[in-house]
């Protein structure tokens, strides 16, 4: 075990004076891109002038990782080359990872810590691909969280090399092989690092989770006046960041202006779309024994859990009905909203002031706009900082009139829009038929769109996807539950919206910022748009490929796509 900083420690098959190299150099060869991403701040953090936030610990949790040599050697030693690349399903590959023996010279090691770790620990992936600026594997590979509270050393031992088993199979999962056919990376290259970290929490009787959760960025995509781009967004949760990540229901605010009122039209509306359950560690006896599942140890649920547990005291404001009105804290006997008002508002502990300052370190530290994963507890206030990554900001000098987007040949134009250029060359749509979109049926339209995806991949052909709602979320009924890999073959995305779905933008998931990073150009709808889609032009095109829910159509002549990254706006224009 090799001693990085304070809160690093590397567990390798290479020998001391190879790690003293890489340490001061390039440590990505070991540690792969999460990791080395968190040991280049690690200084940054250490430099932030805690005398601002003296109620406030902020550290990286404790964590180990396992190397890539160590993740080497598994795969050869068990001689599983041969089913990591052989486009198996995820279940036959994850079974045969779990069958397969742990390098010996590892087990002492992980042993030692089973021993003395008996908090919850999250086993992540930390690849060398991962977290590279154009091409992110945001959400890509999985993570585990475990409860690592068993009374036997023997039995936490058994369940964190589990763990750790499932996390290196990912590499080979099928999201992971699409991602990298889209991308043109060769998953053969790849070297998966394994980082096992301590998780920020507190337990409530069977219950482990953070009271806060969230993902701030230091550039806003979508920001409503009077803030601008470079003030910055950020996403927050009660709970596991897992509904942050999985574009799920959760608070957002531009830390510019944290009392600014949110974008909803009534209190009814509000306490309807706010988070209302949230994610936690199940430290009982799990539902099931399933070592390939990911959310094995994982369970959701609802606020007045988490009311009864006291972890809103912080978040929450309360609805009193005779009234009709909300009220900051958790005072009263109402309905409580995750409106984060007793922070943002109160400024009962100065947490935005840490985001912002904590940001503006990361950004100076890495040299662009960044984003940064963390999570809080509040009895003492202990900040964890748990991911940082680059990202890309679309820049250009492209002019779209406006003109140019109200012409009778656009397909669909938006003010809403990521990305910058010019695209000629894409004849293929794949869409949601609009008279079919129900939020009932989305998971068996997903399926649907992964089967589009993957024809036309096969085809190498680019397209443009149009949907409804908020792709890429794991709510079903917020949208359409894909994961990336599952229409990471879309050059240009449209995001609709019907009278039947209405969803806020998610900034903080694992799919927004692939897109970004990927430089997909993506068009978003607002319900309040004066723009919409041609349906009955485009409805009029001949379906190359039709299922249930969806269609592909491929127009004889390519569209005309052009989106000004500057001003946020694009059109797409038929022949």
């Amino acid at each position: 075990m090799i001693k990085i900083a304070d809160h690093f420690q590397l567990l390798s098959m290479r020998r001391k004076s190879e790690l003293d190299r890489m340490a001061v150099g390039d440590g990505r060869e070991e540690l792969g891109g999460k990791a080395q991403g968190l040991l280049s701040v690690h200084q940054t953090l250490t430099e932030l002038d805690q005398s601002s936030f003296p109620e406030i610990k902020l550290d990286i949790p404790k964590l180990t990782v396992l190397g890539t040599s160590i993740f080497e050697a598994f795969i050869q030693r068990n001689g599983l080359e041969d089913i990591a690349h052989s486009g198996l399903s995820d279940a036959r590959i994850a079974n045969a990872f779990q069958r397969a023996d742990m390098p010996f010279e590892a087990l002492g090691e992980l042993r030692a810590l089973s021993t003395t770790w008996t908090t919850p620990l999250a086993v992540r992936s930390s690849g060398l691909l991962e977290d590279q600026t154009q091409r992110p594997f945001a959400g890509v590979y999985l993570t585990k969280m475990i409860p690592n509270n068993q009374p036997d050393p023997d039995t936490r031992f058994a369940k964190l090399t589990e763990a750790v088993k499932f996390v290196w199979a990912s590499t080979y999962f099928k999201i992971a092989r699409d991602y990298c056919q889209a991308t043109g990376l060769d998953i053969c290259q790849e070297k998966m690092a394994v980082i096992l970290q301590e998780v920020i929490g507190r337990r409530h009787l069977n219950r482990f989770y953070p009271e806060l959760s969230g993902v701030a960025r230091s550039y806003n995509f979508y920001p409503l006046k009077p803030a601008k781009p470079e003030d910055g967004v950020v996403n927050l949760a009660l709970g596991l960041g897992k509904t942050i990540v999985d574009g799920g229901r959760c608070w957002i605010y531009s830390p510019a202006y944290p009392e600014m009122p949110p974008p909803y039209d009534s209190t009814d509306e509000l306490l309807r779309e706010t988070q209302t359950d949230f994610w936690m560690i199940n430290m009982g006896e799990p539902p099931e024994f399933n070592p390939i599942k990911e959310t094995e140890f994982l369970q959701v649920e609802n606020l007045m859990t988490a009311d009864k547990d006291g972890t809103l005291v912080h978040l929450a404001s309360t609805y009193d009905p005779q009234t009709e009105r909300l009220s900051v804290g958790t005072d009263g006997t109402g309905t409580r909203a995750l409106t984060f008002s007793p922070l943002l508002v109160k400024k009962d502990i100065p947490v935005n002031a840490l985001i912002k300052r904590m940001l503006a370190s990361c950004e100076a530290k890495l040299g662009c706009p960044v984003e940064v994963e963390f999570a809080m507890t509040f009895d003492p206030p202990r900040f964890g900082f748990l991911q940082v990554r680059p990202m890309v900001v679309p820049e250009g000098n492209l002019e779209l009139s406006p003109k140019e987007m109200q012409n009778p040949k656009a397909l669909a134009s938006s003010e809403v829009v990521l990305g910058n250029g010019v695209e000629d060359d894409i004849t293929d749509i794949v869409y949601v038929v609009p008279e079919l979109f129900d939020l009932k049926n989305t998971r068996p339209m997903a399926e649907e769109l992964e089967a589009h995806n993957r024809r036309l991949m096969q085809e190498g052909r680019k397209y443009l996807l149009i949907v409804f709602g908020r792709l890429g979320t794991e709510d079903a009924w917020l949208g359409i539950p894909v994961t990336w890999g599952q229409i990471c073959g879309a050059s240009v995305i449209i995001e609709a919206t019907q009278q039947n779905v209405k969803v806020e933008l998610s900034q903080g998931s694992h799919y927004f910022h692939n897109i970004i990073n990927l430089g997909v150009k993506h068009f978003s709808m607002p319900f309040t748009s004066p723009f919409r889609v041609d349906w009955d032009w485009l409805l009029q095109q001949p379906v190359a490929n039709a299922m249930h829910f969806t269609r592909h159509t491929r127009l004889s002549a390519p569209l005309h796509i052009k989106v000004d990254g500057r001003h946020g706006r694009g059109t797409i224009h038929h022949a």
